[in-house]
């Protein structure tokens, strides 16, 4: 029976990843975890699950040429012989959604990498199967899921008699590309919608302040990894979310008290800028969001993390949040967070801060360890690692092997 979760029923489970960069038969269970928290040292892994969750985002935006999501460096220590293989199991509206992608190099062309299994399960049950070339599509109404384009056999369509669940149209799809999103969803209920959507809104960063502009010539809920696109991405909040500028500016007015207002002036036919005025003592000042402070920004960016959660609840990756930030504000940055997403949504963030390790609990912290760049990446809970001490101090003395 699946858990009952206060969380909108929507929670990542579980990643799995082998044979990729340092990630063999690498797992990780976040399961009933609203937020989370990845430590270890400089190489050990990190930023790789985040490359591995874009990978997963950039399929559910679109991306299905796999060439455009990995490349032939990324299978592990060289061993091209493996299969890459990505599996992700996430708890939608109460069903366990599971995917699965494998890739491998094509024997006859070593620099050419192809699909060799993709799958989408829903409690068990095969939406789709994929193996090389050939896709089995099951379900009722298939027929409207199939992709129409020129590399499928539309005599297929009229093959297979739409009698039962168990009954799979199929068609033929260049090895090359990815299928799930060629795959026409036929409503916003069918799971290939909300999977897909799920895919596609998450939140993966790790900003570079200083590529934050504010400026905008179009909206967007699809914010980049480096925040470059953020004016476009607190524009297309707002457009779809109006109420969202409130959540915005109660946190801001937290942290920045002289805040009094942000702006997002016109300054062509479909260009903005963002303008934050500040006031204190009878006097107002105006900056253009790209003068603010790298840390000035990343509260901005937090802001928008908050509302967006509020919202539309997604997953949150986020690669050191207290990057940036002064050692006074870190516990509260955190704890902000920490706080939203107890109520809806899911976060997993990494640091190396002592402040931000403090803010999580044993239960939730997990600890990645590499011995050398020849070996992969560890990873266990940190309430199953016995240490004398604090962790902080430990983490310091770099006493932790798993």
């Amino acid at each position: 029976m699946l858990p009952t979760l206060q969380n909108g029923f929507t929670m990542l489970q579980r990643l799995y990843v082998h044979n990729f960069r340092c990630l063999e038969n690498f797992e990780l269970n976040l399961k009933d975890l609203p937020s989370s928290l990845l430590i270890g040292k400089n190489g050990s892994g990190k930023s790789t699950i985040a490359f591995v969750l874009e990978v997963l985002q950039s399929i559910g935006r679109g991306i299905n040429r796999v060439s455009q999501l990995i490349q032939a460096k990324d299978f592990n220590s060289g061993r091209s012989g493996v299969p890459i293989r990505f599996e992700i199991e996430v708890l939608l509206k109460a069903q366990l959604y599971k995917y699965v992608l494998a890739l491998e190099l094509s024997p006859e062309n070593f620099k050419e990498i192809r699909v060799f299994e993709e799958k989408l399960l829903v409690i068990g049950n095969p939406i789709y199967s994929r193996e090389a070339s050939q896709v089995k599509l099951y379900g009722n109404n298939i027929q409207s899921q199939i992709p129409q384009d020129n590399r499928v056999d539309t005599l297929l369509r009229n093959r297979f008699p739409l009698t039962s669940q168990l009954m799979a149209s199929q068609f033929q799809v260049d090895w090359h590309l990815v299928a799930l999103p060629l795959i026409q969803a036929q409503s916003e209920t069918d799971p290939l919608y909300i999977f897909k959507n799920w895919l596609s809104s998450m939140i993966i960063l790790a900003p570079i302040p200083s590529l934050m502009t504010g400026e905008s010539s179009g909206e967007t809920l699809e914010p980049k990894r480096d925040g470059s696109n953020f004016g476009e991405w607190f524009s297309g909040l707002l457009r779809r979310y109006p109420a969202a500028y409130t959540r915005i500016d109660r946190y801001l007015r937290e942290v920045m008290p002289d805040i009094q207002d942000i702006q997002n002036e016109p300054i062509g036919k479909n260009a903005k800028s963002m303008i934050v005025q500040f006031e204190a003592n009878d006097q107002t000042l105006s900056l253009d969001f790209k003068d603010l402070s790298d840390g000035e920004k990343c509260f901005f960016l937090c802001a928008v993390v908050l509302a967006a959660n509020e919202y539309y609840s997604p997953f949150c990756f986020w690669d050191e949040p207290d990057n940036y930030l002064s050692l006074s504000q870190v516990g509260y940055f955190i704890t902000s967070l920490r706080r939203s997403f107890k109520k809806s949504g899911q976060i997993l963030v990494t640091s190396h801060n002592e402040e931000a390790i403090r803010k999580f609990s044993d239960e939730n912290t997990f600890v990645l360890d590499r011995k050398s760049h020849l070996e992969p990446t560890l990873i266990r809970p940190y309430s199953e690692i016995s240490i004398g001490g604090d962790l902080v101090d430990t983490l310091i003395r770099g006493d932790i092997e798993l």
